[in-house]
């Protein structure tokens, strides 16, 4: 056992969930943040367990094979980035082992049949610049001076930086023009401690390709003193589409309000993946990656294997994105998701699209889907008092006693335990889970495959790249008994 400040060398020969190297010395597991698998290094133990530490890296002696230099001077402070000092390679490779080691070490997945069906994981042609979404927060420097930027890793500390190589090169544009305003008037950074100051965080999204974007400003009260000013200097932004702010007084973590108030311009903006427009407001869920996006529900696309006759359940559906895309080939779709504004927001997209094949429900989607399939399920089954018409018209609206593919796609805790046994009820001939999480996603597809399933394609898809996460979707098929 090593105790804290001890120092040792090691060779890193894995990555850890998290991004961190490991390395082992006399059999004591160490994890370092900052170091990439083949560097040998030199470390100072800062947390010492029975059979495993933490370490910090001190001196890379031979730098890895995988090593590269960071496009941000920042990647090893910042917490947004966990792997940027890795070739973007050997990022997927991990992500790709990731999956994997999961699905074999928690889903009890055999190794042989992993062999088998899993398709090489998706990455990106270019992976930077590529998120349409970011979320600034603001604080003050030593000097009393406004500063953004992300947060170090693990802290509320604020690393100041305009210019994050993961996001739209307009975002620089526009937090300089917001820090500049702040400093003439002398306009207050919120203060997490004390609860004081008037702007908390910048919210900035861009249609990657419509080319609008949108601002939105949360803030620590009614209004932004001199805000024509402000509205002006950036709406003379090419593109720019919808200036907003979200009141938010809480001493919190939650960065948005409960609502938002359109300063100029409209409260949303629009964009595509695939043919499907959407509409996104500043509290809308969109996924952050639209080109992955699209390869994502490509996949999902595939593994439905919809001909056009078919009934299917989204499940977490936010505001219909991937509905949307199901809808295209599908005779039926229902999407449930448990924020009533994602459903107003699905609900207009189907209208923005011309889909009339959609219908979307809000609620927890481990408690809509068995209510609507028992309450259906005895109407079905009972028969007694009620008319053909009536019957008929029970499955033919409302078909919840029956479903040919469900599509789940959970936050990362995974699906309840009463869905999944609903699931299994319905009896689908096609499961497609798509998990952020590869641990739940294991989890429940053994809980899946206990239960008359068995898994036929697995991929994963970079979403994230520079980061830890991965997305995964999965295929599963019921068998026949």
């Amino acid at each position: 056992m090593m105790r804290k400040n001890d120092r040792a060398v090691i060779e890193i020969t894995d990555i850890g969930v998290n991004g961190e190297g490991i390395g082992r010395t006399d059999g004591y597991t160490l994890f370092v943040k900052d170091a990439v698998i083949g560097d040998r290094v030199e470390v100072k133990v800062m947390k010492a367990k029975k059979n495993y530490g933490y370490a910090r890296l001190m001196t890379i002696l031979e730098p890895s094979p995988y090593r590269i230099l960071p496009r941000c001077r920042f990647a090893r402070q910042c917490g947004g980035c966990q792997m940027q000092e890795m070739s973007y390679d050997r990022q997927l490779v991990y992500k790709e082992q990731k999956v994997r080691g999961s699905l074999e070490r928690l889903g009890g997945t055999d190794g042989d049949l992993l062999d088998k069906i899993m398709e090489p994981i998706v990455g990106m042609v270019e992976p930077f610049g590529y998120r349409n979404k970011a979320q600034f927060p603001l604080g003050t420097d030593k000097t009393g001076k406004p500063v953004t930027g992300f947060y170090a890793g693990r802290t509320h500390d604020i690393i100041a930086n305009t210019d994050c190589a993961l996001g739209a090169p307009v975002n620089k544009d526009i937090l300089e023009i917001i820090l500049v305003f702040m400093k003439k008037h002398n306009i207050p950074a919120y203060d997490e401690k004390t609860g004081d100051g008037l702007i908390r965080h910048v919210l900035i999204r861009c249609g990657f390709v419509t080319k609008e974007i949108m601002v939105c400003l949360v803030i620590n009260g009614a209004k932004i003193p001199h805000s024509n000013e402000l509205i002006k200097t950036l709406s003379e932004i090419p593109g720019m589409t919808s200036i907003t702010i979200s009141v938010n007084m809480r001493q919190t973590n939650v960065i948005m309000g409960e609502s938002f108030e359109v300063l100029w311009g409209q409260g949303y903006i629009t964009d595509y993946i695939g043919k499907i427009r959407y509409q996104i407001s500043p509290l809308s869920f969109y996924q952050v990656n639209p080109v992955q996006t699209e390869k994502l529900y490509l996949t999902v696309l595939e593994y439905a294997d919809l001909k056009g006759d078919e009934v299917v359940w989204d499940l977490y559906c936010g505001i219909g994105t991937i509905s949307l895309f199901l809808a295209q080939r599908a005779k039926k779709v229902y999407g449930v998701e448990i924020i009533p504004q994602a459903i107003e927001n699905a609900r207009e997209n189907a209208r923005l699209n011309g889909i009339d094949n959609a219908e979307f429900f809000v609620g927890k989607a481990e408690e809509v889907l068995p209510e609507y399939y028992g309450k259906m399920r005895g109407t079905l089954e009972s028969g007694g008092g009620v008319s053909a018409a009536t019957m008929d018209s029970a499955r033919e609206s409302a078909p919840g006693a029956h479903a040919d593919v469900i599509v789940v796609d959970p936050p990362r805790k995974g699906c309840d335990a009463v869905l999944l046994e609903t699931i299994v009820e319905m009896a689908p001939e096609r499961i497609v889970y798509v998990s952020c999480d590869p641990a739940t996603l294991a989890r429940d597809v053994k809980a899946l495959r206990g239960k008359g399933y068995e898994m036929e394609k697995v991929r994963a898809v970079d979403m994230f790249p520079m980061t830890v996460h991965v997305e995964t979707c999965v295929l599963l098929q019921r068998r026949t008994m």
